[in-house]
């Protein structure tokens, strides 16, 4: 019986969650539609934009959080329209509109299309600034995106309450959990609403905000466990991506103190180990979700702010 954990061991890593390289045609555009994003791969990802009147100071390439989907950024998206920003938000991978919903596309695909995005928005407005703007599980995109080898070709990022909870912050029962049910029954579809039942989370003081998204039938309201165990990976990477930057443009990160989702010793740590390269904003009566919390006008602006003050 002493062999019994070995074979166990090898049974798990022969159904390990596998997620897409995502290889892109060097020679081809992205290009960035009415409502689509057209990627490097072929790929027609679903976008949304919100444009300033005129030529924009600048252009905020927006990257949503776990289970949302481009629509997160309308409340912002109005205001910096008015600020002279032009806003543009796709759906990631495997939400929103977008084919296959649910399915986790893997961080590399994740990355490249911010890059495309990102690339196709200069083309676009051609020399006006563009920055990168990640939400929860798109700021760990951004963070990453910005600590890779293929940096996207941005002049700032603002992480909004980035995605930084890794494994070596989590409880050891929660780490086993995730391993055996990505590897075990990697297909299985978890309810939130079920969830909900074990752990009360508030992800904003904005109720009305959070009934809408409850009726809304593009964001998700179940989860598989390979996509949980892909959303950790990521968030691995995010939290030791300080680490690994080099020549980083200028950073902006917002968190609220009444954040439920993502505790605040990673967050932290995470600020600290930026150090100069990050400006970093605690809203005492900020939650997870500060874009669409009450008092998401204080955030706008000071976003919209610190951006027109990178563009002078």
């Amino acid at each position: 019986m002493r062999f019994l954990p070995v074979f166990l061991v090898l049974g798990l890593a022969a159904c390990a969650p596998s997620f897409d390289s995502a290889p892109r045609d060097a020679s081809r555009s992205a290009v960035i539609g009415d409502e689509v994003l057209m990627t490097r791969d072929g790929k027609e990802l679903a976008l949304r934009r919100w444009e300033a009147e005129g030529v924009p100071k600048a252009v905020i390439v927006a990257v949503h959080g776990m289970s949302d989907y481009s629509n997160a950024f309308d409340m912002p998206g109005q205001a910096w329209a008015k600020d002279g920003i032009t806003t543009i938000a796709y759906d990631q991978r495997g939400f929103g509109k977008n084919a296959n919903p649910g399915i986790w596309a893997g961080a590399d695909a994740m990355r490249a299309d911010l890059s495309d995005a990102v690339d196709a928005a200069r083309q676009r407005y051609p020399g006006v600034p563009v920055f990168a703007l990640g939400e929860s599980m798109g700021g760990a995109v951004v963070l990453t995106a910005l600590a890779s080898a293929t940096p996207p070709r941005v002049d700032g990022a603002i992480l909004v309450a980035p995605a930084v909870w890794s494994r070596a912050d989590m409880p050891l029962t929660y780490r086993a959990a995730l391993f055996l049910a990505a590897h075990l029954i990697p297909g299985v579809i978890l309810s939130n609403s079920a969830a909900s039942k074990v752990v009360t989370i508030v992800p904003s003081d904005n109720i009305e905000m959070l009934r809408a998204l409850g009726r809304d039938p593009l964001f998700q309201k179940r989860t598989r466990t390979d996509t949980l165990y892909g959303l950790v990976n990521l968030m691995d990477e995010a939290r030791t991506s300080p680490t690994r930057l080099s020549g980083a443009p200028p950073i902006l990160l917002v968190y609220g103190a009444n954040d439920q989702v993502i505790p605040a010793k990673p967050t932290q740590a995470v600020i600290a180990e930026l150090g100069n390269r990050v400006e970093a904003r605690k809203y005492e009566k900020g939650y997870h979700m500060l874009l669409r919390d009450l008092q998401r006008a204080v955030v706008h602006k000071d976003v919209a702010d610190w951006v027109l003050t990178r563009n002078n």
